[in-house]
């Protein structure tokens, strides 16, 4: 039987709200000790993804203020996500595809968790797990 995102995910993941400053995001990232957060709106639905990087790249790095700058504004386009039940293969295919390291995981309309390349890599046959990381390396 497959694995599914849903089994090797990181379940309980919290949100930055897409009206908190990417102040309150930064903080928020310093506490759980993550370098990346999704962004939720009003509606509890993911609007996006926010980093460390985001935060010093596209605000500070050009003069933006993180006390008033908030994470919906960093919100770009749908969010890359993958279903609870896709498969780990599926969750490959789509870090390489969108060039990302971490994909929300959606069961319905619901974020239930996160699946990042270590998830992954933790969960993948031992002789294979070298052709991951090239695989999803960029």
């Amino acid at each position: 039987m497959p694995i599914m995102a849903r089994d090797i995910m990181t379940g309980g993941v919290e949100c930055v709200g897409e009206n908190e400053t990417l102040e309150q995001a930064a903080r928020k990232m310093k506490d759980l000790n993550v370098g990346s957060l999704p962004i939720c709106g009003e509606d509890n639905r993911l609007k996006g993804m926010i980093t460390d990087r985001d935060i010093v790249v596209k605000c500070v790095a050009d003069g933006g203020d993180p006390k008033t700058a908030t994470a919906g504004q960093f919100a770009e386009g749908k969010p890359v996500t993958i279903g609870a039940d896709d498969s780990i293969e599926e969750a490959i295919h789509t870090m390489q595809q969108h060039q990302v390291r971490r994909l929300p995981v959606i069961d319905g309309h619901n974020l239930v968790g996160i699946v990042s390349q270590a998830d992954i890599a933790r969960n993948y046959p031992e002789d294979r797990v070298g052709e991951l990381v090239e695989f999803i390396s960029f």
